[in-house]
């Protein structure tokens, strides 16, 4: 087909466009997906190919229509960089793959407010109590595994915690025989007896110092009126007492054992940006002595709580009622986050209202030992005794107890519930931050070490910023129409003393109002191009900011999630290297097949009753299958995702290219040095790009030239962004009618010009942004100007050509052949 066009009107991108703007052509090609027929083609064919699709995609629907899928970069960070560069140039979206192979352990952002950071495999040898905890180290981690099993010559007791004889049990001095999946029951019943032994009936110094100065244990909580009860709301903050400081809304307060009076301690999000917090972003707590509780400073006063409690048979919220001392901070009735802690343990103090456990042996109440073990299958006198163990071990050695964890737990529905119960352990007993203590999450090769350096290659932000990038669970979602099968209500999931925001919303409501709010990106970005809505908020003479805040108000703009089925929002072209993503990843691979390919699969499910359809977008009766028009991929084998591919490039595999790889197993960076050079035709991936680079570049510059592009980002940690909503309250200005503020009440808009004709050339030479602006990783940015000439005095530098004329790099040679 390709080729007829292509004869007939001479121009590649005109013969893709012809190809695919012909319903019955392209549903030819997409139906024979999958079904072999694969014909050999020469690699100046198929990066012409490839080329033209990127271009026509980029001409008619916008850059965002193009999308990247390659996981793990620790595993080969050039072959993944290399991709991801062209994409990010072009201004097309690389979505993520931690959360969607579910390897990220949600509870790090939730606990920590960061992605996932844990010791190297050596840090074993440094523990005097280990735990392994859903990984199966001698299986999953086999290089490391001795460090495991040599720490016990130094007297370390291992415990494992699996539901089967897994053979890291065989390692173990004691096996807690856990239920599949019940493992966070089995967690807050350790917790119950630490904070029962150490905290309340007898106090720990070490733990006690540490939660005082490493948790939000001390914060106070304001508590809000329910009929006669209270429920927990949200963290007591300096703009709740009337303090006149710079922003006091994120500057939460405690009781400061010393005065008895409030006090603001350092550290907190509001110390980090603005003049008022220079030299106070840390947590030197001067003469404050932060108090655990209110209780024997609140005259006595108790109230009775309501908090929930999902351990029903239906799996359904209940509450229970417990009491909490308070104290009136002002005009606030508040308790202390160790208060609510406890009574969500169920740990009784003497004199408080409510529904407790009678002891060790109650098993009516959460979350008492007893009531752990019909649910878990562990008897209650081990988990007792192990939680003894692991918190006098903490003390003994100073908080070298440490707990292995891994997918066992991870890539559970509920797995992030079941981590943040044992990171508590781990907090309450000192141990985290500590070499020999502290979690060691591994699920992967997750660890970039030279972070800094991947990201500004992998990402082109030496030549624009912001790249676009998302989540590929939300991605994949809402392309492939799986929320249009998806009954369940997102209310389903809501704590039963919430306020019913989630009441009758889908999981699409959510997370269209999450998008337009700014807590996630979603690409596309709108129902039309990004590149025609600069060109018409600069013909109507506007800021372009303005203009698509205001036209996103009005409606005359709307996002594409909106309306996710209509033609013109659909992803057009997916590119896939280092990944089999169609055969070991694609969750719904029916989905996958029906929805975004257009060929044969085994759809079988019904689409979701009206009742239980999202309120906020749009629903088509009547919807077209196969979205891309074009899936490429590179391999160096046959694979599910190269069959079901329109063109496969042959890729050189580890032993045929230079590389690097990491893991945050050791902190070593390893260098690939080729054995033999790419066998026939095959190319590393990094050759791969750099010809689709130069083959694009000499199409765009009749078809694209210079263009600026609108690109809507997501609200930033280590930014000021993310102090955009106080309390963490949402304020949709979708409901309100008020027009959007970038930064504040929406995400970030950015303006980037992108000169397609030199994408080649920038691709390959590092960019003025690198010095001009610096490199910043996690909050934290590097002037890197000397290591910049040391390049450019290495490698040389481009000497001619568009923009990119005398930037670093190395000669075209070494990457185009």
């Amino acid at each position: 087909m390709y080729r007829e066009a292509k004869a007939r009107l001479t121009d590649p991108v005109l013969a893709w466009a012809d190809v695919v703007s012909d319903p019955d052509r392209r549903r030819r090609y997409q139906r024979a997906r999958g079904k072999g027929g694969l014909v050999r083609v020469t690699w100046a064919e198929a990066t012409e190919m490839i080329a033209a699709a990127h271009v026509h995609t980029i001409k008619t629907y916008g850059p965002d229509r193009i999308a990247g899928f390659s996981p793990i970069p620790a595993m080969s960070m050039v072959s993944h960089a290399a991709g991801s560069r062209f994409v990010e140039l072009i201004g097309g979206a690389m979505t993520s793959f931690y959360d969607w192979y579910a390897d990220l352990p949600v509870a790090a952002p939730q606990v920590f407010g960061d992605q996932t950071d844990v010791p190297e495999s050596g840090d074993w040898w440094d523990a005097a109590y280990l735990m392994m905890w859903g990984s199966n180290v001698p299986v999953t981690r086999t290089p490391d595994a001795h460090w495991m099993a040599e720490v016990r010559y130094r007297g370390t007791k291992v415990v494992t915690v699996s539901p089967d004889y897994a053979d890291n049990t065989k390692f173990a001095d004691e096996w807690l025989p856990c239920a599949a999946g019940t493992d966070g029951a089995l967690a807050m019943a350790m917790g119950h007896v630490m904070l029962s032994e150490c905290f309340v009936r007898q106090r720990v110094p070490f733990f006690v110092d540490y939660v005082r100065r490493f948790t939000d244990l001390p914060f106070l909580v304001k508590l809000e009126s329910r009929g006669d009860d209270v429920v927990p709301g949200k963290v007591l903050t300096a703009a709740d007492l009337g303090h006149d400081i710079e922003n006091a809304a994120f500057k939460p307060v405690l009781l400061d054992g010393a005065t008895d009076r409030a006090a603001v301690p350092h550290g907190s999000l509001g110390f980090r940006y603005g003049d008022d917090g220079v030299g106070k972003w840390n947590l030197d707590l001067g003469d404050i002595v932060p108090a655990l509780t209110v209780a024997h400073r609140s005259a006595g006063e108790t109230a009775r709580i309501i908090l929930p409690c999902f351990d029903t048979d239906d799996g359904r919220g209940e509450t229970m009622i417990r009491g909490v001392p308070v104290r009136r901070i002002g005009e606030n009735l508040t308790c202390t986050v160790f208060d609510l802690m406890l009574a969500q343990y169920g740990v009784a103090r003497p004199g408080l209202p409510g529904d407790w456990p009678t002891g060790y042996d109650d098993a009516t109440y959460p979350y008492t030992p007893a009531w752990q073990e019909p649910i878990t299958g562990v008897p209650a006198g081990k988990v007792i005794r192990v939680a003894r163990e692991f918190a006098r071990s903490a003390e003994e050695s100073g908080g070298r107890s440490m707990i292995i964890m891994g997918a066992g737990i991870c890539q559970w529905f509920h797995g992030d519930a079941t981590y943040r119960a044992v990171l508590a352990l781990l907090l309450l007993t000192g141990s985290m931050g500590r070499n020999g203590g502290g979690w060691a999450h591994y699920v992967g090769q997750e660890k970039c070490r030279p972070v800094t350096g991947w990201a500004t290659m992998a990402m082109a932000t030496d030549w624009s910023r912001p790249p676009r990038q998302m989540a590929g669970t939300s991605y994949w979602y809402v392309h492939t129409d799986q929320w249009r099968y998806d009954g369940y209500r997102a209310d389903a999931l809501a704590s039963p003393v919430g306020r019913g925001r989630f009441a009758r919303k889908h999981t699409m409501d959510v997370l269209a109002a999450a998008v337009a709010m700014g807590w996630t990106p979603f690409y596309p970005q709108f129902n039309r191009s990004s590149l025609d809505v600069a060109d018409e908020a600069r013909a109507a003479g506007r800021d372009i900011a303005d203009y698509v805040a205001e036209q996103l108000a009005t409606g005359a703009l709307k996002p594409a999630l909106a309306d996710p089925d209509d033609p013109a929002n659909w992803p057009r072209v997916l590119n896939v290297w280092r990944a089999n993503l169609l055969g070991s990843s694609s969750k719904g691979n029916e989905y996958f097949l029906a929805h975004l390919l257009g060929t044969t699969s085994n759809l079988q499910a019904a689409p979701a009753p009206e009742a239980l359809r999202p309120n906020d977008i749009v629903w088509r009766d009547d919807i077209g299958e196969g979205k891309l028009d074009l899936l490429m991929s590179i391999d160096f084998r046959m694979t599910s995702t190269t069959l079901l591919s329109d063109v496969v490039l042959p890729a050189a595999t580890w032993y045929e290219k230079a590389d690097l790889s990491s893991t945050d197993m050791h902190p070593f960076v390893h260098a690939f040095s080729p054995a033999i050079d790419p066998p026939w035709e095959t190319r590393s991936d990094y050759q791969a790009f750099g010809a689709i680079a130069t083959v694009f570049s000499a199409l765009a510059a009749k078809h694209l030239g210079t263009r600026t592009d609108v690109v809507l980002g997501a609200l930033q940690h280590d930014t000021p962004g993310a102090m955009a909503y106080p309390s963490g309250t949402e304020y949709d200005w979708r409901t309100t009618g008020e027009l959007p503020k970038a930064g504040k009440t929406m995400g970030t808009i950015a303006v980037v010009e992108r000169d397609y004709a030199a994408i080649a050339d920038k691709w390959a030479a590092l960019g003025p942004l690198t010095e001009r602006l610096g490199l910043t990783t996690k909050g934290i940015t590097v002037w890197p100007d000397r290591e910049v000439d040391e390049l450019a005095a290495k490698f040389g530098v481009l000497n001619s050509g568009p923009p990119p004329a005398g930037r670093r790099s190395p000669p075209p040679s070494t990457w185009l052949t």
